[in-house]
Formats: structure tokens, C-alpha cells, sequence
């Protein structure tokens, strides 16, 4: 089954609501969640913030956080979904903020992705250095945040909470 799907079911079975921040991934990670029929009882919508000034003026990432670290950080994509959770009043935000190509930014290489998870618990980000095309690059980085959603919905039981500002380094070659 898709990770939309996965994702879609657990959101309905356990009453939950999403919103999306996107960056390189450009409304992939929304497209996906709302290609599921049904979609509409959970997912409440997503901000495309492909510009610096769009985090910081829609999504209300700091703009010390931005001039520090970058549009590509874990600090970035914490924000964004902490923010994007609030702005939509969800149970969950997530985000994806990365570099997709086809050259380096900000000092970051191709592939550098950071996802995050927001919740009642607090924030989950992972950091990911995936190969391949532009195109391959935000397709990874679509399923990893749809995953960590699935995983998060997973453990929805109130017994484990995810860890708090916790960055997780994930490699991946892009054999999925």
C-alpha cells in the first residue's frame, strides 16, 4: 500500500488532521495526501514555501534561524512544521526543506533533504542525503516525510512520544 494511503487510513482511524510545509518538494507531499479519496477529513491544507521570504512571512520561520542556518537546516524544517501545525490548527505539521538541484545552494550539496514532524509532543526531524534526479530527489523526500507521518501515527497511543528537536541522520542511495 502507498504511504498516503497507509497515511490516510491511520489519520481517519484514529480521528487525526495534517497540514503540509513544503519546500523542494514543491506540493508533492500534499499532492499525494489528497490524491486519497476521503482526504478532505483530514488533511487542512499546505503552504508552498519555496523562497526564504515565503518562510518567514507565511510559514514565520525566524528570520534568525534563516540568516544562521539556512533555508536548507533542521532548524528550518522544525519551524516550518511547528508553524504550519499552528497556522491549521492540525494534530500534525509536517515539512520538507532540501536541496533537489541541480547544483549546490546555500553551500548545501544536491540531495541534502531535512523532513520534520510536529505534534502535541513536539518536533521529529530527520536528515537525509539522497541520489538521483531532481525529480527522484523530491520523490524520496515525499516518502520519507509521508513515512515518518505513518511511523508518528503509528505510536499515536499516547505511550511513546517522539523525541523532542531530535535530528536522526538517514542515508539513503536512492535503490528504493
Amino acid at each position: 500500500m502507498k504511504l498516503e494511503k497507509k497515511a490516510g487510513r491511520l489519520l481517519l482511524k484514529k480521528n487525526r488532521t495534517v497540514a503540509c510545509a513544503e519546500s523542494l518538494t514543491g506540493g508533492l507531499v500534499s499532492c499525494r495526501l489528497t490524491s486519497v479519496p476521503g482526504s478532505s477529513a483530514y488533511v487542512h491544507g499546505g503552504v508552498v514555501s519555496y523562497t526564504p521570504e515565503i518562510k518567514q512571512e507565511v510559514l514565520g520561520v525566524p528570520q534568525d534561524i534563516l540568516r544562521q542556518y539556512g533555508a536548507v537546516s533542521a532548524e528550518t524544517a522544525k519551524a516550518m512544521a511547528e508553524n504550519v501545525r499552528q497556522l491549521m490548527q492540525t494534530d500534525y505539521g509536517i515539512s520538507t526543506t532540501g536541496n533537489a538541484g541541480p547544483a549546490a545552494s546555500e553551500g548545501k550539496s544536491v540531495g541534502l533533504v531535512y523532513t520534520a514532524l510536529a505534534d502535541s509532543k513536539g518536533v521529529f526531524v530527520q536528515e537525509h542525503r539522497f541520489t538521483g534526479s531532481r525529480s527522484g530527489v523530491r520523490e524520496q523526500a515525499a516518502d520519507a516525510v509521508l513515512a515518518l507521518l505513518v511511523a508518528a501515527l503509528k505510536q499515536d497511543d499516547g505511550d511513546e512520544a517522539q523525541p523532542e528537536d531530535e535530528t536522526d541522520t538517514a542515508e539513503n542511495d536512492g535503490q528504493d
